[in-house]
């Protein structure tokens, strides 16, 4: 396993949820870490005075990633604050739940341009660095709705398929540039995106209960120190999905 300590990390929409227990995760095992989020910039900076107690370095930056000037310019904050990236985790997105007939082309297209939009034009941004140094660790949030539908909407579940497809494509290009590219797939972890749909309980999954973000959180660490797994899919799921 690599050694984390001193390396840059990047986790966007880290504000709250696995974003934040993620960048908290890496925190502790020695990362500086950018907080990037959109709206919540007071969650963002409280997960920024979290790791600073800590005694760990942290900035928050701010900006809709699914534009890809505004990607751009949060990976060269990252670059200047802090020093280069070395671990990008792609945790962005929205989960915008509607019955099935009430789902719009807009529903659609905006689903697909922040969860899968974001994640490409934050990689492409930070790729150059990357393989100049010959060294990253690429770490994006997918889901169960991309192996079974989940409950959310079409939108949402192509939107995570697609995830793991863009992760694939950067494992195999970049494999022998020291830069490897893994997709957490998690189900019904406990968050505030659980709330507002009667379709998610927990009796859905296997193991009979929610999952905790330290469930995931601990599984983006093992990737970011671990340059032998690339191309893979780590489900996080109770047991809803087997692979």
């Amino acid at each position: 396993m690599d050694n984390l300590k001193g390396k840059v990390a990047l986790v966007t929409g880290a504000s709250r949820g696995i974003g934040r227990d993620i960048a908290l995760a890496l925190a502790a095992v020695g990362c500086h870490v950018a907080v990037g989020y959109h709206r919540d910039q007071a969650g963002a900076e409280s997960v920024v005075d979290l790791i600073r107690q800590q005694g760990g370095k942290a900035v928050a930056l701010g900006g809709d990633v699914a534009d890809p000037q505004t990607a751009a310019h949060l990976v060269r904050e990252t670059e200047t604050q802090l020093g280069p990236i070395g671990v990008l985790v792609n945790n962005a997105g929205i989960n915008p739940a509607k019955p099935l007939d009430q789902i719009t082309a807009e529903d659609w297209d905006e689903t697909i341009r922040v969860n899968l939009g974001s994640a490409f034009h934050v990689t492409q941004a930070a790729l150059p660095g990357l393989r100049a140094r010959r060294w990253g660790r690429i770490i994006t949030l997918s889901s169960v709705a991309a192996q079974l539908g989940g409950v959310i909407g079409p939108h949402y579940a192509a939107s995570k398929a697609g995830l793991i497809g863009l992760a694939h494509y950067y494992a195999a290009a970049l494999a022998k540039e020291g830069i490897t590219s893994n997709a957490i797939a998690p189900a019904l972890i406990e968050t505030e995106m659980l709330k507002g749909n009667p379709a998610i309980k927990p009796t859905l999954i296997p193991v009979g209960r929610f999952g905790q973000v330290d469930e995931v959180s601990s599984v983006a660490v093992m990737l970011a120190g671990n340059g032998y797994i690339t191309g893979q899919t780590v489900n996080v799921n109770g047991g809803w999905y087997m692979s």
